[in-house]
């Protein structure tokens, strides 16, 4: 294993582990007087802002959040704020921004926009000291340590860890908060799944479609983003329901999909789904829990199914990181991209 070759995007994404435990050691009593703050309020409306990676972390809290709590969740188009000056209603609103530098000019400004409206705001942000964590009334850090790689990885499951430690608190709910603390363990634990068949199956392939649904599809669209970033692989991300809406189209002998199958309620029809894609001549990847038949990767789960999104990603970055070498690229030195990117 020593002589395995390595990239800053692997390293990063197995000390996730470890910034997972060092968030939830921290800020304790603070989530749990937001909790508080959130259960006391009546929100109408919840809005995320965020881009890229941070986006798709948004995605998740939102699923949470909606499954849970029962609020609506819009991610808000930020240009409403910043190019249309648009005269948008913030009273009794909580508005979420999460960010890994908390620089981009288009994330912090809706942020200030909706405080001053008299909005509940937070920021889940890794840089405490940034302009996004200024801004937000209340500025949460990630913990994630310094992020060298272009491609986030520890930063985005810190982003999601946080996002279910905040749902967790605002609705006081025992199990999420128990599986939260055994989410190092897991995360530690999903390092060491192995993708390889993936690898082989992706290294020549020019495209990809990644599906998921429910709770898993905010992972999907991840490993979308970073097969583009880091494989240079024209990849698409769709819910397991709207395949057969367009999509499927695309389907021909030896096309690739990786389907990310967590536990829940949208576990059968994506193991279905992969069934039927078998038969029109795909190449699927089916990617579920070690009790899921006809599964060709393992799929690690958390100690809750809420939280497998978590682990589910880490096992896809261990592969993502080592598939962009297979393919002759450096996942450290993604074309055209830069670490910080800052959009009006």
């Amino acid at each position: 294993m020593s002589s395995e070759p390595t990239s800053l995007m692997l390293e990063e994404a197995k000390s996730a582990a470890h910034c997972v435990a060092l968030q939830l050691s921290n800020d304790v009593e603070r989530y749990a007087d937001l909790g508080r703050r959130l259960r006391a309020a009546s929100f109408n409306n919840v809005v995320t802002v965020a881009r890229g990676s941070s986006d798709h972390a948004s995605s998740y809290f939102a699923y949470l959040t909606m499954a849970r709590l029962g609020r609506l969740v819009t991610s808000l188009p930020m240009s409403l704020v910043t190019l249309y000056k648009s005269p948008l209603q913030t009273q009794g609103t909580l508005a979420v921004s999460i960010s890994q530098s908390g620089q981009s000019p288009d994330v912090v400004e809706p942020i200030r926009y909706f405080r001053d409206g008299g909005a509940t705001t937070v920021a889940l942000v890794n840089d405490i000291d940034s302009p996004l964590a200024q801004a937000a009334e209340w500025a949460m850090p990630l913990h994630a340590g310094k992020e060298k790689s272009v491609a986030a990885t520890k930063s985005f499951i810190t982003s999601l860890t946080a996002g279910a430690r905040l749902v967790a608190e605002w609705q006081d709910d025992a199990e999420l908060k128990d599986g939260l603390r055994a989410l190092p363990d897991a995360l530690q634990r999903a390092t060491g799944t192995d993708w390889s068949k993936a690898i082989d199956v992706l290294a020549p392939a020019r495209n990809i479609m990644v599906v998921g649904r429910g709770i898993s599809f905010p992972v999907a669209l991840e490993a979308s983003l970073k097969f583009k970033e880091t494989s240079a692989l024209q990849a698409e991300a769709f819910s397991g329901a709207e395949i057969k809406h367009g999509p499927m189209a695309l389907i021909e002998e030896g096309y690739p999909l990786l389907i990310f199958a967590t536990r829940g309620p949208a576990q059968a029809g994506l193991v279905t789904l992969a069934e039927e894609m078998r038969g029109r001549g795909a190449r699927v990847l089916l990617a579920a829990p070690q009790d899921v038949s006809g599964r060709d990767l393992d799929l690690p789960v958390a100690a809750t199914p809420d939280l497998d999104p978590i682990v589910a990603i880490q096992a896809f970055y261990m592969m993502a990181a080592k598939l962009s070498k297979a393919r002759g690229l450096n996942p450290d030195q993604p074309r055209h991209l830069s670490k910080v990117t800052k959009t009006n």
